[in-house]
């Protein structure tokens, strides 16, 4: 168990500051759901504006789901993403409900939802297949699908915690028909992880399904920089921020998630072979582009974690003149992933007062969720902070044409 999880977790930043599992704890204490910290964070915000912008359904199909794991991922000769899933499901606290996974999972950010203050909803991601150059589906190199069909019943089911974003891949025959009916269905946006789906957003053939989002005004949000919790096609350069021009040309509103705030990519504007530049460098240049002042957006999930906090997490605190256009998520799960954050890293590098470091602490381990909103609404950098309007989301997604 212990090579698998450091297999599982190598490079991705790793601490024991919390332990290697996340213990599940019920109810935050009366005593830390006042406390003056928690009170603080949620000070000039509105929760039934704040939509988690990025969550991820988990579950191992027990239920009928539909959602398809990689053999890879059950099998202890593949340690590296056995792992993976036992940090996932444990993060969810869903690892110790043989048979009834799926259902576990749900519950748990029911709970979680119930610890914080009424109308916050997480967007919970679907999660396409890989797919081949010829837009057929690529079982092997498919690490996890969690159908379209899953989101959209589980937020029906589930309307005052659940909205739903779709994830359907460009290579498809049937794309913009598979589009069209989940925006009829209520999806609030769609997601796309290139890297491991394997599809190349600055391709002429993704052109019919980027005039189809412009049309319907659903938001794409796209992983960009280096990905490391699902391999998939793992094409890493699919993931550099700089391809995504081509949806932006066409007017579709792009999230960035994480900011692309890890990794390297080439610098495409001075050509395919261009110096190696940090992605979140690239994001920044286009963040910075008059011409896509109402079109790109960053989200900033994960930027907390271990592997990625630092210099681009002060930058996106600190640019104040970005933050109309940042959207905040808790890439849920992973906050319940304990070795990838460290509460006593961010004090080091001057983000967080030591003295909040015990409270964060305590909390995350009742409450993920709230910690990584406390955590953020914390954060301070040259003395600024994340604008309160980060937070407040669901204007963002609910621009879609119906």
């Amino acid at each position: 168990m212990a090579a698998a999880a450091g297999g599982g977790l190598a490079g991705c930043g790793f601490s024991l500051e919390q332990g290697l599992w996340n213990p599940c704890l019920a109810r935050l204490p009366r005593r830390l759901a006042g406390h003056e910290l928690v009170n603080a964070a949620w000070q000039g915000i509105d929760p039934r504006q704040m939509w988690d912008a990025h969550a991820h359904l988990v579950g191992s199909g027990d239920s009928g789901s539909g959602i398809v794991v990689n053999p890879g991922m059950q099998s202890v000769l593949n340690p590296a993403q056995f792992a993976r899933r036992l940090f996932f499901l444990n993060a969810g606290c869903a690892h110790n409900a043989p048979g009834n996974v799926d259902r576990a999972y749900i519950e748990r950010m029911h709970n979680l939802l119930d610890g914080m203050r009424p109308g916050v909803k997480l967007l919970l991601f679907a999660f396409e297949r890989a797919y081949r150059e010829d837009g057929s589906p690529d079982a092997e190199r498919t690490t996890l699908h969690v159908p379209d069909a899953y989101a959209r019943d589980t937020a029906r089911a589930h309307p005052a915690y659940f909205e739903w974003a779709a994830s359907i891949h460009p290579y498809r025959a049937d794309c913009v028909e598979a589009l069209e009916r989940a925006a009829q269905h209520g999806a609030r946006a769609v997601k796309w992880l290139p890297a491991a789906m394997g599809m190349d957003p600055a391709a002429p053939r993704c052109d019919r399904f980027y005039e189809a989002l412009a049309r319907l005004g659903l938001p794409l949000i796209s992983h960009a920089g280096e990905e490391r919790a699902v391999l998939g096609a793992d094409a890493q350069d699919l993931g550099n921020p700089l391809r995504l021009r081509r949806a932006l040309a066409q007017g579709v509103r792009v999230v960035v998630a994480h900011c692309g705030s890890m990794g390297q990519d080439r610098d495409l504007d001075r050509g395919a072979n261009g110096p190696l530049i940090d992605s979140f460098e690239l994001f920044a240049r286009m963040m910075d582009e008059p011409r896509h002042a109402a079109r790109l957006f960053g989200d900033i999930s994960a930027m907390t974690q271990l592997n990625r906090a630092g210099p681009a997490l002060a930058r996106v605190i600190e640019r104040s003149d970005w933050h109309l256009r940042l959207l905040n998520g808790s890439d849920y799960p992973l906050p319940g992933v304990m070795p990838i954050f460290s509460v006593d890293y961010l004090v080091q590098i001057g983000l967080l007062r030591a003295e909040t470091a015990p409270v964060l602490k305590e909390i995350r381990v009742h409450n993920p969720l709230l910690f990584d909103f406390v955590l953020k609404r914390t954060l301070r950098s040259n003395g600024r902070a994340f604008a309160p309007g980060v937070f407040e989301t669901r204007a963002f997604f609910e621009r879609a044409k119906r």
